[in-house]
């Protein structure tokens, strides 16, 4: 355990998010992303005649999609301290060091190893779930906490 982060945690009266909070915005986020790609790529998948022509049209976009990701991710952490599901479900991001909305950096670290994390088998988010403070690896390379709201 991290005496600093156990203190920080009671002097500020923080409530960390649950798991289920967090796996609930992960799913809203997730849908909202896929209903996104799915009317971008609409011509191309409708063209397909196959199952696995559609599976193409979808693996020849995942770099544009991971893309979408970091870039919707970085840009409501770094605004809002919240994707649209962490909004939803009442949670919020927070630089450990400043107790408010994740900078730039911080914000773009933390998508770039989101999607890394989602990339080896979600090893990441089982981290988190093992974390005595529910942090994820992108949460500890962000230097940064998911609290509630």
């Amino acid at each position: 355990m991290d005496e600093q982060l156990d203190s920080l945690i009671q002097r500020e009266r923080l409530t960390l998010s649950s798991v289920r909070q967090r796996a609930a915005a992960f799913g809203i986020d997730e849908l909202l992303l896929s209903v996104l790609m799915v009317v971008i790529l609409w011509d191309s998948i409708a063209q397909a005649n196959t199952i696995e022509a559609m599976i193409a049209v979808t693996n020849s976009f995942l770099l544009e999609y991971m893309a979408i990701k970091i870039i919707y991710h970085t840009f409501f952490t770094m605004q809002y301290g919240a994707s649209i599901g962490k909004i939803v479900m009442k949670i919020r991001v927070i630089e450990v060091s400043t107790l408010s909305n994740p900078s730039f950096l911080s914000a773009f670290n933390r998508s770039v190893f989101r999607v890394v994390s989602e990339l080896l088998f979600y090893l990441g988010f089982v981290w988190a779930m093992l974390d005595p403070y529910r942090r994820s690896w992108h949460d500890r390379t962000a230097r940064t906490l998911v609290i509630n709201a």
